[in-house]
């Protein structure tokens, strides 16, 4: 299986209703894709029955009745007919979907188990020839963030890729048969109220399983530099999954690797076959703790070596014993015990490993990675947008400054129309006279001639390597501006209006403008393949000499496969409108002129906007603290043939957006939220608000924009729907409770929809006239996002059926539109963005009776 085959937009999920064998597999990783950890839980709807019969018990009526009845009922069989019921085991559903994913499905499914606080397979021995993997590849996506404590002092954040963070790593091994589950005690040092080891008391759990014995399952504890922590520093726990006796090959790649080794054994007899194991671990320099089953005995130490018995012993005492030892064990400065760390990347070094990132497609993929981001060594990572993107630099934001000015123009309209249509085409032909860096040279030429298996790891890589040249400096650049803005948010609440507040707001701007120049990723790269195309287009025409031509066919293949490609600048707040229909054209040309759903979405900086659009369809826009997504990225996802049925259309264009009122966009938030919302608004069939909390006041300047925006659509003849979508509410009764805040919500947009109305010279009366809105289906509430605090905390259940919802309620809407057909959309986007420009007016240019607040309890 591949992300292409499933990512698709199906059917909704049926939650709450059994599932059949066959369909086992598709439910387990769409669930996980929704972030619901329940997806291990599916319940199984029984292909067949195997049923024993035994002989009935018969009634008697006689005196004597009572005394034979209560015989029976104490005999030791069970006197009728019962089902026998054989399902798959849990873990065997997740290892089957394992086995039969290519390295990219894989790498989202661990991404997402990961996501979930699950543990994740580490060494996994191949079915057919018994071979040790090690899935490598798959973890590359992971980042963990964690607070390390030492003493009394400040808790140090950190935000490291799984792959390169260098942590103790504390292994378990089960010794023969054992009446309690090792798994079972992991999970209580790792978190008490959630499974990250699947264990034997899990819900579906069976006696007999075929593919989870042999596989080592890894997770991590990540402190929340809190004092309730378990651990003060981040740890690696590892668990081989069979017994350990029978399992050498994993054992001893393991136990080599540990920094600390549990053994879990029912006792120590002389014969046993674990006493040599055992032996050897204790004449190693390594910590030990030998857990004894069948054992009463206290606790005993010597050296780094524990011997514990956990007969007649409560697992939660046992559990607060085991972290203290592990503990003093981690933190020991005894010379005699061997302190070692572990990192992941580590595995490709062990030749009985056999390691994803071995193939020979990833490892080209991966040397043409590394030939571009040899030419940032010795640079610092602010200058090298200016060195290697020379197009997206001064020059381009000052043509887009100069266009803005050609579509505003007032008094002598047509002379000045004139000198700035030769500044534009001066501008671009002094793009033009800039040499393409080596870094496009090198990343182009690889888009060119690598094959298709190949050039998706080149860009995986590419992505992985320039996120990884950047994530230090930023995190550096937002811990000041995190402290900058705390010191500036002070003075203002003191109404301090001195120059040292003057000073430190140009400290911040500073900052902002540092972080901006530091952040550099694989959207840079491809947003200067667009404006290298933008200019020599503008320049040469048609004439088709150079690869700049083709630039908009790689792009084309890049979004049929499934990447998001930039519609809107970010950083310079501009549409490239050749380029986006150059590839439009080419997307045309490959796939015929299609029709798509445009879903956009909308909402402040961190409110859960990409995260809600990875998990409704399993997308892989940027999330994390902060703003993360910059400008708008549109993506295709392909319908399934079964949801074809009843649309009209054969894909949905996501574009997902930037937080609004970012801080560090402060001194210019106002007018680039209003033309970003202007766009969103306009280019989308259905746009989501998304809100964070059930109180929208906050969005009151947004949404005055979206009613005129919407009203600018209506003139057009286009009719454009809007959702809104509160999250975080964590009461479960919100929609019923808040009946009364919709009704004041509706009221409000109402209001505004008169106002505008005025404005733009129209006769429409309430919202509902200008954008397609029902305020009792299409407001809806999510649950909060987090079953408990992070770092540690799953998503809550809760939030994937609000994702499930929602999604059904999009299929259902958009099954009545038409859709429109790329060749379409692309005079639309141009239509739209060229006349939100001439027309749009900032917010003091707004109609004052625009400013109302909105309450919604």
């Amino acid at each position: 299986m591949s992300p292409g085959k499933f990512l698709q937009v199906g059917p909704p999920l049926k939650l709450h209703q059994d599932t059949s064998e066959k369909d086992l597999a598709y439910s387990f990783l769409h669930r996980l894709i929704m972030l619901d950890y329940r997806a291990r839980y599916i319940p199984v709807e029984q292909d067949s029955l195997n049923v024993t019969c035994s002989k009935p018990v018969l009634d008697s009526d006689g005196n004597d009745s009572d005394e034979s009845d209560l015989e029976s009922f104490m005999s030791a069989g069970v006197g009728t007919n019962q089902p026998s019921q054989t399902h798959v085991h849990p873990m065997d559903v997740q290892m089957a979907v394992f086995h039969c994913s290519d390295n990219f499905l894989r790498q989202i499914m661990i991404t997402k188990l990961s996501q979930c606080q699950y543990a994740l397979p580490l060494l996994v021995p191949d079915p057919f020839t018994a071979e040790i993997e090690c899935p490598l590849w798959a973890f590359r996506q992971i980042t963990k963030t964690w607070k390390v404590t030492k003493g009394d002092s400040q808790a140090t954040m950190k935000n490291i890729p799984i792959c390169k963070a260098e942590t103790p790593l504390v292994s378990f091994f089960r010794l023969g048969s054992l009446s309690v589950s090792k798994s079972q005690l992991m999970n209580s040092l790792i978190n008490d109220r959630h499974s990250t080891f699947f264990h034997r008391h899990c819900p579906g759990s069976t006696k007999t399983r075929l593919l989870l014995d042999g596989v080592a399952e890894i997770t991590w504890y990540c402190p929340a530099g809190k004092p309730g922590d378990a651990f003060n520093n981040c740890i690696a726990f590892c668990n081989l999954h069979g017994d350990a006796v029978m399992i050498e090959k994993q054992r001893d790649i393991l136990m080599e690797k540990s920094s600390v080794n549990v053994v879990m054994v029912p006792n120590l007899q002389k014969d046993d076959g674990s006493r040599k194991i055992i032996s050897a671990l204790w004449k190693s320099k390594k910590p030990l703790i030998c857990l004894l089953v069948d054992d009463d005995g206290a606790v005993e130490s010597r050296k780094g070596k524990y011997k514990m018995g956990l007969k007649a012993r409560n697992q939660a005492d046992v559990s607060v014993e085991l972290k203290r030892i592990i503990q003093g064990l981690l933190s020991s400065e005894d010379p005699s015990i061997l302190k070692t760390t572990f990192q992941l990347e580590t595995m490709m070094e062990n030749s009985e490993i056999k390691v994803d990132e071995s193939d020979n497609a990833c490892q080209n993929g991966k040397s043409a990675a590394v030939t571009i981001t040899n030419l940032f060594q010795n640079r610092d990572v602010s200058s090298i947008k200016d060195d290697f993107l020379s197009y997206q630099g001064h020059l381009w934001l000052k043509w887009c400054k100069a266009n803005k000015e050609l579509h505003r123009l007032t008094g002598n309209i047509e002379n000045d129309k004139s000198k700035k249509e030769r500044e534009l085409t001066r501008i671009r032909g002094q793009q033009c006279d800039i040499s393409c860096s080596e870094l496009m040279r090198l990343f182009t030429k690889n888009l060119f001639i690598l094959p298709p298996k190949d050039k998706e790891y080149f860009l995986k890589w590419t992505q992985i390597l320039t996120d990884a040249l950047s994530a230090d400096c930023i995190s550096s650049i937002l811990q000041s501006y995190d402290n900058k803005w705390s010191e500036v948010m002070a003075l203002r609440n003191n109404h301090d209006k001195s120059k040292h507040l003057e000073k430190m707001e140009t400290e911040l701007e500073l900052l902002s403008k540092k972080l901006q120049s530091a952040t550099f990723g694989l959207e840079h790269i491809f947003r200067e393949m667009g404006q290298i195309y933008e200019a020599h287009k503008t320049k040469h025409g048609d004439n088709k000499s150079g690869n700049w031509c083709s630039y908009p066919k790689l792009a084309a293949d890049l979004l049929i496969s499934g990447h998001p490609l930039e519609l809107l600048d970010g950083d310079a707040g501009h549409v490239p409108l050749r380029w986006i229909s150059s590839v439009f054209d080419e997307v045309i040309r490959k796939l015929g002129d299609l029709k798509v759903f445009v879903l956009s979405v909308l909402g402040l900086q961190s409110s859960g906007k990409s995260t809600m659009m990875n998990s409704m369809f399993g997308l892989q826009f940027a999330v994390s603290a902060g703003r993360c997504t910059k400008g708008a990225f549109m993506q295709l996802v392909k319908m399934t043939e079964e949801v074809k049925k009843d649309i009209k259309f054969d894909y949905l264009l996501v574009v997902d957006t930037e937080g609004l009122r970012a801080l560090e966009l402060e001194s210019t938030t106002l007018q680039h939220d209003n033309e970003l919302a202007t766009f969103v608004v306009g280019v989308g069939n259905m746009t989501l608000i998304n809100i964070f909390g059930e109180n929208p006041a906050e969005m009151q300047d947004i949404l005055q924009i979206v009613v005129q925006a919407s009203m600018r659509m209506k003139k057009i003849r286009l009719s454009p729907s809007c959702v809104f979508v509160h999250q975080n509410v964590t009461d479960v009764a919100a929609a019923e409770k808040n009946m009364d805040g919709r009704r004041r919500l509706q009221e409000k947009l109402d209001q505004m929809t008169q106002l505008a109305a005025k404005e733009e010279d129209c006769s429409s009366n309430c919202f509902g006239d200008v954008i397609t809105f029902n305020i009792e289906t299409d407001v809806k509430y999510f649950a909060q996002l987090w079953e408990g605090s992070p770092p540690m905390a799953p998503p809550n259940p809760g939030y994937s059926e609000s994702i499930q919802e929602l999604k059904a309620h999009i299929l259902s809407k958009a099954s009545a539109s038409n859709g429109i057909s790329l060749s379409h959309l692309k005079v639309h986007i141009q239509d739209l963005y060229t006349n939100s420009d001439s027309k749009f007016k900032n917010k003091e240019k707004i109609n004052t009776s625009y400013v109302c607040f909105f309450h919604v309890k």
